[in-house]
Protein backbone atom coordinates (compact mmCIF):
# COMPACT_ATOMS: atom_id res chain seq x y z
CA UNK A 1 0.00 0.00 0.00
CA UNK A 2 1.53 3.44 -0.92
CA UNK A 3 2.08 5.97 1.69
CA UNK A 4 -0.99 8.16 -0.32
CA UNK A 5 -3.33 5.61 0.40
CA UNK A 6 -2.86 4.53 4.17
CA UNK A 7 -2.30 8.38 5.52
CA UNK A 8 -0.14 11.28 6.43
CA UNK A 9 3.63 10.31 6.02
CA UNK A 10 2.51 6.75 6.03
CA UNK A 11 1.40 6.18 9.04
CA UNK A 12 -3.16 5.79 9.95
CA UNK A 13 -4.23 8.81 11.36
CA UNK A 14 -5.49 9.30 15.20
CA UNK A 15 -7.72 12.11 16.19
CA UNK A 16 -8.31 12.84 19.73
CA UNK A 17 -10.86 15.85 19.05
CA UNK A 18 -12.48 18.12 16.45
CA UNK A 19 -12.08 21.78 16.47
CA UNK A 20 -15.18 23.72 14.93
CA UNK A 21 -15.04 27.14 14.10
CA UNK A 22 -17.20 29.16 11.84
CA UNK A 23 -15.35 31.80 9.28
CA UNK A 24 -12.33 31.63 11.26
CA UNK A 25 -13.95 31.71 15.18
CA UNK A 26 -13.74 28.81 17.22
CA UNK A 27 -17.42 27.66 17.94
CA UNK A 28 -15.73 25.00 20.36
CA UNK A 29 -14.47 20.79 20.41
CA UNK A 30 -16.31 17.90 20.22
CA UNK A 31 -15.16 14.62 20.48
CA UNK A 32 -17.50 13.13 17.83
CA UNK A 33 -18.62 13.99 14.55
CA UNK A 34 -21.32 12.40 11.96
CA UNK A 35 -22.78 12.86 8.66
CA UNK A 36 -19.81 13.71 6.75
CA UNK A 37 -20.89 12.15 3.78
CA UNK A 38 -21.37 12.83 0.07
CA UNK A 39 -24.53 11.06 -1.89
CA UNK A 40 -24.69 10.98 -5.64
CA UNK A 41 -27.57 10.08 -7.17
CA UNK A 42 -27.36 7.88 -10.39
CA UNK A 43 -29.54 8.39 -13.07
CA UNK A 44 -30.21 5.64 -15.53
CA UNK A 45 -31.46 5.80 -19.05
CA UNK A 46 -32.47 2.75 -20.95
CA UNK A 47 -30.71 2.61 -24.70
CA UNK A 48 -33.46 0.84 -27.13
CA UNK A 49 -31.70 -2.03 -28.60
CA UNK A 50 -29.28 -2.53 -25.97
CA UNK A 51 -30.45 -5.21 -23.42
CA UNK A 52 -26.73 -5.89 -22.01
CA UNK A 53 -26.75 -3.45 -19.53
CA UNK A 54 -28.31 0.26 -18.66
CA UNK A 55 -26.77 3.42 -19.39
CA UNK A 56 -25.97 5.03 -15.93
CA UNK A 57 -24.97 9.38 -15.32
CA UNK A 58 -24.44 10.93 -12.18
CA UNK A 59 -27.25 13.34 -10.81
CA UNK A 60 -27.82 15.40 -7.96
CA UNK A 61 -25.63 15.88 -5.07
CA UNK A 62 -26.60 15.91 -1.58
CA UNK A 63 -25.11 16.49 1.80
CA UNK A 64 -26.69 15.06 4.86
CA UNK A 65 -26.67 17.83 8.00
CA UNK A 66 -23.13 17.34 9.77
CA UNK A 67 -24.26 16.16 13.84
CA UNK A 68 -21.09 17.39 16.26
CA UNK A 69 -21.31 15.47 20.24
CA UNK A 70 -19.74 15.11 23.22
CA UNK A 71 -18.61 18.53 23.02
CA UNK A 72 -18.96 22.15 24.99
CA UNK A 73 -18.86 25.39 23.62
CA UNK A 74 -16.56 27.50 25.99
CA UNK A 75 -17.63 31.10 24.74
CA UNK A 76 -20.94 33.01 23.08
CA UNK A 77 -19.78 32.33 19.88
CA UNK A 78 -22.38 29.43 19.14
CA UNK A 79 -24.86 31.83 20.13
CA UNK A 80 -24.37 34.96 18.20
CA UNK A 81 -23.93 32.53 15.37
CA UNK A 82 -27.52 31.08 15.68
CA UNK A 83 -28.85 34.37 16.63
CA UNK A 84 -27.45 35.76 13.12
CA UNK A 85 -29.63 33.00 11.33
CA UNK A 86 -32.55 32.63 12.91
CA UNK A 87 -35.34 34.73 14.93
CA UNK A 88 -34.25 38.17 16.00
CA UNK A 89 -31.22 38.62 13.63
CA UNK A 90 -32.77 36.51 11.07
CA UNK A 91 -35.39 38.92 11.06
CA UNK A 92 -33.55 41.87 11.21
CA UNK A 93 -31.31 40.72 8.09
CA UNK A 94 -34.60 41.03 6.15
CA UNK A 95 -35.19 37.97 6.31
CA UNK A 96 -32.23 36.58 4.59
CA UNK A 97 -29.81 34.02 5.52
CA UNK A 98 -26.03 34.77 6.23
CA UNK A 99 -24.59 31.45 4.61
CA UNK A 100 -21.11 30.87 6.32
CA UNK A 101 -18.01 28.41 6.03
CA UNK A 102 -17.97 25.88 8.62
CA UNK A 103 -14.43 24.33 9.20
CA UNK A 104 -14.43 20.62 10.90
CA UNK A 105 -10.34 20.12 11.50
CA UNK A 106 -9.33 16.70 13.39
CA UNK A 107 -6.82 17.52 15.92
CA UNK A 108 -4.43 14.48 16.75
CA UNK A 109 -3.14 13.36 19.81
CA UNK A 110 0.28 15.56 20.14
CA UNK A 111 -2.31 18.76 19.36
CA UNK A 112 -1.41 18.88 15.73
CA UNK A 113 -4.18 20.31 13.23
CA UNK A 114 -4.26 17.01 10.69
CA UNK A 115 -7.14 17.43 8.50
CA UNK A 116 -9.72 20.08 7.71
CA UNK A 117 -13.47 19.73 5.72
CA UNK A 118 -14.90 23.47 4.97
CA UNK A 119 -18.67 22.93 5.21
CA UNK A 120 -19.65 25.71 2.57
CA UNK A 121 -23.00 27.86 2.89
CA UNK A 122 -23.03 26.18 6.39
CA UNK A 123 -25.81 27.03 9.38
CA UNK A 124 -26.89 25.68 12.49
CA UNK A 125 -30.37 23.73 12.82
CA UNK A 126 -30.59 22.22 16.42
CA UNK A 127 -28.43 22.22 19.67
CA UNK A 128 -29.16 19.98 22.57
CA UNK A 129 -27.85 21.47 25.66
CA UNK A 130 -25.77 19.37 28.61
CA UNK A 131 -28.04 17.18 30.97
CA UNK A 132 -28.18 18.36 34.37
CA UNK A 133 -28.24 16.02 37.29
CA UNK A 134 -26.66 16.45 40.39
CA UNK A 135 -26.19 12.22 40.62
CA UNK A 136 -24.62 12.36 38.37
CA UNK A 137 -20.73 12.36 37.39
CA UNK A 138 -21.01 12.20 33.30
CA UNK A 139 -19.25 14.63 32.04
CA UNK A 140 -21.71 17.86 30.49
CA UNK A 141 -21.71 17.57 26.69
CA UNK A 142 -23.78 19.66 24.16
CA UNK A 143 -24.80 18.74 21.03
CA UNK A 144 -24.65 20.74 17.14
CA UNK A 145 -26.42 20.05 13.83
CA UNK A 146 -25.61 21.81 10.97
CA UNK A 147 -26.88 22.11 7.32
CA UNK A 148 -24.40 22.83 4.66
CA UNK A 149 -24.57 23.09 0.50
CA UNK A 150 -21.38 20.57 0.51
CA UNK A 151 -17.42 20.33 1.67
CA UNK A 152 -14.03 20.73 0.72
CA UNK A 153 -10.96 18.80 2.46
CA UNK A 154 -7.75 19.95 3.24
CA UNK A 155 -5.04 18.24 4.81
CA UNK A 156 -1.92 19.38 6.92
CA UNK A 157 1.64 19.36 6.17
CA UNK A 158 3.43 17.25 8.93
CA UNK A 159 5.35 19.59 10.62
Amino acid sequence: MSDQTVGLSGLIPVSSQFLFEVDGVQIGIFGEVSGLELHVEVEEYSEGGENGYVHKFPGRMSWPHIVMKAGVTNSDALFQWVSKSSGEGYAAAGNKLNRCTGAITAIGTDGRRLRAWELQGAFPVRWTGPQFSVGSSEALQEELEIAHHGFKSRTFSPS
